[in-house]
C-alpha cells in the first residue's frame, strides 16, 4: 500500500513470486469511470473507491478460500479503505511503502503507459494515513532497492 509511485507494483509482485503467491494489480480493478476520472486529474472520492476496494477484497477473499496465498497492490491510503479489505480478509497484513513526495512526483512523472498523472500525487498525499500502531501492518523504505525491500518484507511476514 502507499502513494501512486512507491512501488506498489513492482514490490507486490517480486514479493508473490517469492511467496509462490497470486498476484492482485489493484489498478486493473478500477472501473472505467473511475479510469478516466483519474486520467483527467480528477481524484477518486471515498464513495467511488467502494467498489474498486470491494473487487479487491472479493479476490483476495477467493484466494484464500482456495488455500491460495495472495498478494495485492493497493494504494489502501486511508484506515477506512484498509478496514474495508480486513472485512473481506481479517488476516490482512499491509505492507506500507513510504516514500516522500518529491521522488512519487518523479516516479509518477517518469511512468509511461499509466492512467495516473503526476498532478494527482499531491491528492494522494493530502488523503493519506500511514497505518497505525494497532493495524497488521509494517512500514518500509519505498526507495531501497526492491530486493532489499522483498527481503524485509519476507522476514517480518516470517515472525
Amino acid at each position: 500500500m502507499g502513494v501512486a509511485g512507491c512501488g506498489k507494483s513492482v514490490v507486490g509482485e517480486a514479493l508473490a513470486a517469492a511467496l509462490g503467491a497470486l498476484f492482485i494489480e489493484g489498478d486493473r480493478l478500477h472501473p472505467p469511470e473511475n479510469v478516466a476520472r483519474m486520467a483527467s486529474g480528477q481524484p477518486l472520492t471515498d464513495a467511488l473507491r467502494e467498489g474498486w476496494l470491494d473487487a479487491i477484497g472479493q479476490r483476495m477473499a477467493a484466494s484464500v478460500a482456495s488455500r491460495q496465498c495472495v498478494v495485492a497492490a493497493c494504494s489502501a491510503l486511508k484506515r477506512s479503505y484498509r478496514d474495508r479489505l480486513r472485512g473481506f480478509c481479517p488476516d490482512i497484513v499491509f505492507v506500507y511503502l513510504e516514500i516522500d513526495p518529491a521522488t512519487a512526483m518523479r516516479r509518477v512523472g517518469n511512468r509511461k503507459g499509466h492512467f495516473m498523472p503526476a498532478s494527482l500525487v499531491d491528492s494522494q498525499f493530502a488523503t493519506l494515513e500511514a497505518p497505525a500502531a494497532d493495524e497488521a501492518a509494517m512500514t518500509l523504505d519505498g526507495t531501497r532497492r526492491v530486493a532489499d525491500t522483498v527481503a524485509t518484507a519476507l522476514s517480518s511476514l516470517a515472525r
